[in-house]
């Protein structure tokens, strides 16, 4: 019997596939869907229906035969899935801040300008693509972009290791010294790169940032099936891994081949060698690649933070179904996204800044300051039915409040009176995401405990 399919991951009209606009369309958009299947022959269909598609009664007067409820109670009379976009704007917000400041870092060190106006220079250009081409030219711009960087490192690494006397050489130069240990057993919280840091950290952390932040999250949902989306999710791991690899061994060449000295910070140290080491050729290959990542991560976050306002805020709350006005406020929302994001990246260069601090460490700190919270939510969400909205963004406020104080607590400790926050500042940033989490669920379950008002759930 020929069925169709209306869900997340796509629609299925007869022999026809589209991709979803949202999980449940619009009452008269479904209507028209259905008529579609009829006249395409299906007997039988399938509809993945919402929370927010309930509560604003797009399927109203439909008959089900049959119906299946996952996690029900929880989230729709909670009202814990209208405040969770809300919640999500704030720490995604703050994330891709920081993920542009810290693109900004070796563009600038490249081109010879200042961090801000690499920032707004990068804010703009980034912004105009990612306007007149939508969400295709973002991927399709990543694409070409992971080309040319990983091009320029496969490049850089070759002409390091011949400055070193070759990959033999560069190689047993960093053993002997200790830099191609890949696993540091040692149980220590004030450790940066250990075992235990690498499989708790670290998998907590790939686990806010892939299965919660809309940043990953619209891809998979762009490809054209469940299938489709597994396959990416576990190449882009594959992917990193290799791309950690690359950039690594690019590092101890340089080190092996003396151009790394003590007396320059280390975010300093590749741009300086595809600067006065690289042949012309390929160093402006080198600087396109950095350009290609700074540009793709910029255009990632404008798009997932535009494109989630426009459907989960804007269209939900004015009932607006037109697909061509959606495109026009997506458009809007992605300017209004750029520049915030500006400003945003412009506030951690001014605040967060630190000469002895690698840059990726900054980012990932500042990142975990909310991945920790955000993942803690849909714990509470999935596995907590107590928590009600009013519980988890209260537990969120207070574990963003805290996380703060632990990132910055090194700083803080050297003004007077904080000297107690020094334990706390030695605290390694991996353990940041599980910290967080932890916060965030102890808090949600406490307070959903708390009396609650007459008549509140």
């Amino acid at each position: 019997m020929r069925c169709g399919l209306l869900g997340t991951v796509r629609y299925e009209i007869g022999d026809r596939v589209l991709p979803a606009v949202r999980t449940t369309p619009e009452s008269l958009d479904v209507q028209e869907l259905l008529a579609q299947m009829v006249n395409a022959g299906c007997k039988a269909a399938a509809l993945e229906v919402s929370s927010h598609a309930l509560a604003l009664k797009r399927t109203f007067g439909m008959h089900f035969s049959a119906a299946v409820f996952t996690n029900p109670g929880r989230c729709y009379r909670s009202g814990i899935s209208y405040n969770a976009p809300l919640r999500r704007y704030l720490t995604r917000f703050l994330g891709d801040a920081v993920r542009v400041f810290a693109s900004a870092i070796p563009l600038a060190l490249v081109t010879g300008w200042s961090i801000p106006t690499s920032i707004v220079v990068m804010g703009l250009v980034t912004m105009i693509y990612t306007w007149f081409g939508g969400f295709k030219a973002v991927v399709w711009t990543d694409v070409l972009q992971l080309c040319v960087y990983l091009a320029g490192g496969i490049g850089a690494l070759l002409v390091a290791w011949n400055i070193a006397g070759g990959a033999g050489t560069a190689l047993e130069l960093a053993r002997h010294a200790g830099k191609l240990k890949v696993i540091d057993p040692a149980i220590d919280f004030t450790r940066t790169y250990t075992l235990l840091g690498g499989l708790v950290g670290g998998a907590l952390l790939s686990a806010a940032s892939h299965g919660t932040d809309h940043l990953i999250v619209q891809r998979l949902l762009a490809t054209r099936s469940l299938r489709d989306a597994r396959i990416a999710l576990v190449g882009s791991g594959i992917m990193v891994i290799g791309q950690f690899t690359l950039f690594l061994l690019v590092g101890s060449a340089i080190w092996a081949a003396g151009l790394a000295p003590g007396s320059v910070p280390g975010d300093e140290l590749f741009p300086s060698f595809v600067l006065h080491h690289l042949p012309a050729g390929l160093a402006g290959l080198v600087v396109a690649g950095i350009l290609a990542a700074a540009m793709g991560t910029h255009s990632s976050a404008i798009n997932s933070l535009a494109s989630s306002a426009t459907h989960d805020l804007y269209a939900s709350w004015s009932g607006e179904r037109d697909p061509v006005r959606l495109l026009k406020v997506g458009r809007l929302l992605s300017a209004v996204w750029a520049s915030a994001l500006v400003v945003g990246a412009l506030f951690f260069h001014f605040a967060a800044t630190s000469k002895d601090t690698p840059v990726v460490v900054v980012a990932l700190s500042i990142a975990s300051v909310t991945y920790g919270p955000l993942l803690g939510t849909y714990l509470l969400a999935g596995r907590w039915p107590r928590a009600r909205g009013r519980d988890v963004v209260g537990a969120v406020g207070f574990t963003v409040a805290v996380m703060l104080v632990v990132v910055f607590a090194r700083r803080l400790s050297g003004h007077s009176g904080l000297e107690w926050l020094a334990p706390v500042g030695r605290l390694a940033w991996p353990w940041y995401v599980p910290l967080g989490t932890l916060l965030a669920v102890c808090a949600g379950i406490a307070l959903s405990y708390l009396p609650r008002g007459k008549g509140k759930v």
